[in-house]
């Protein structure tokens, strides 16, 4: 270990990568629990025609967990850096356990909105673990590291539409939801058997605790700058994620439960970026390639459109978004991560939080859009977003900004 010092306080830098099977449960157990997120991705034409509700009603229940996950972030994964994370980890996948099983015996659209949200707010583990993971690493190694956990993550966003896609077919949608929450329970105890102790970095009580978290996006232009760029970006990808299964099930498609399933796997495809990013970031190349994600990101947007009677397009379309935007987060992650070693919970709660509230912005403004122009009208609203991110970096680069972290 090597020790080095941050904001007053002194934080063990391992020298040594952790253990092969403990990275491969870190990013098992990030995906498994970003994808409760999303399950409902694929299902909102069920769930609509469950109860009876319209297309952008709808999608509030990928909204609500989307903004339970940006007040989770605010609110819990601060207290990564205060409270013993093994702990915390625990008690959050209990909630989530039981947030999921609401959510799957809902009476009414209301309960289900709210186990949604309650599901959100705590599946905030993943952000947990992700510094974890970054706390245990080497900094010669910690973007390769830290970039195959975010493929963990973003495998299980994407293939958590697949799964319940396939499961719904079989069963129904409620039995997506209860599954989710076993899987959460097996997750509670794997974790915390296997999870090694990790003191807290600081000991601030914890109003001061969040205080000191809005004076991190402050004091770290990168923060602000790295954190709005990955809303766009998922903000983009929400848009797409959220009214594909619309398009998907009206003419000239026409697709059942499982064929939206079998889209959305070739769609994760795309998480094999996500090492491959981390090692270019450990490299210095992330600032660069960054304004490379942002214009892939738009230019999936106009293979969408062209593939809206095509599917081969659309398949396209999706591999090459989700790339980019799991470039991108990488290459962020990496920047933030060194900002402040002693502060990688608070700092990524900033960073993650602000993600996330573009992604529910994006799932609502894609639900919308796709109800006021159909897909022409999504395709429209998810170009603007990562081409808004392309100019701000293209203007950054033009005043020198690439040359400065981030």
């Amino acid at each position: 270990m090597k020790v080095v010092k941050s904001d007053s306080t002194a934080v063990a830098e391992p020298l040594a990568a952790p253990p092969r099977w403990l990275v491969l449960l870190l990013a098992t157990a990030t995906g498994l629990n970003a994808g409760n997120l999303y399950y409902a991705q694929p299902l909102l034409a069920v769930i609509e025609h469950t109860f009876r509700v319209g297309v952008g009603a709808a999608g509030a229940v990928v909204t609500a967990a989307q903004l339970g996950y940006v007040a989770g972030m605010v609110l819990l994964v601060p207290l990564g850096d205060r409270v013993e994370r093994r702990e915390l980890v625990s008690v959050l996948l209990v909630i989530s356990t039981a947030g999921l099983a609401v959510a799957g015996l809902a009476p009414a659209f209301w309960v289900l909105v709210a186990g949604s949200l309650a599901t959100g707010v705590t599946s905030v583990v993943a952000q947990i673990l992700l510094p974890f993971a970054a706390d245990l690493s080497p900094e010669r190694l910690r973007g390769r590291i830290v970039g195959q956990v975010v493929s963990g993550l973003l495998i299980g966003i994407l293939l958590s539409r697949t799964a319940g896609s396939l499961l719904a077919d079989v069963t129904s949608w409620r039995v997506v939801y209860l599954v989710a929450a076993g899987l959460m329970a097996l997750l509670a105890v794997a974790l915390r058997l296997a999870l090694p102790r990790h003191p807290p970095s600081t000991g601030l009580p914890y109003r001061q605790l969040l205080a000191s978290t809005a004076r991190l996006l402050r004091d770290h232009p990168p923060l602000r700058r790295r954190a709005l760029y990955q809303a766009t970006m998922f903000g983009t990808f929400s848009a797409f994620w959220t009214t594909i299964a619309f398009v998907l099930t009206s003419p000239p498609f026409g697709y059942s439960q499982l064929a939206i399933g079998l889209f959305a796997l070739v769609g994760a495809g795309g998480a094999v970026i996500a090492p491959a990013a981390g090692r270019l970031a450990d490299r210095g190349l992330g600032g660069r390639l960054s304004g490379v994600a942002f214009a892939l990101a738009a230019l999936s947007w106009a293979l969408s459109w062209a593939g809206r009677r095509e599917v081969v397009l659309l398949c396209l379309a999706a591999v090459v978004l989700d790339m980019a935007v799991q470039a991108s987060l990488v290459f962020g992650q990496h920047v933030i991560y060194r900002l402040d070693p002693a502060a990688r919970s608070r700092v990524n709660s900033v960073y993650i939080a602000t993600f996330f509230l573009g992604g529910a912005l994006g799932s609502q403004a894609g639900a919308l859009a796709y109800h006021m122009g159909g897909w022409d009208a999504v395709c429209v609203t998810g170009a603007v977003l990562p081409a808004a991110s392309l100019a701000w970096w293209a203007a950054d680069a033009w005043r020198g900004a690439s040359r400065r972290p981030g």
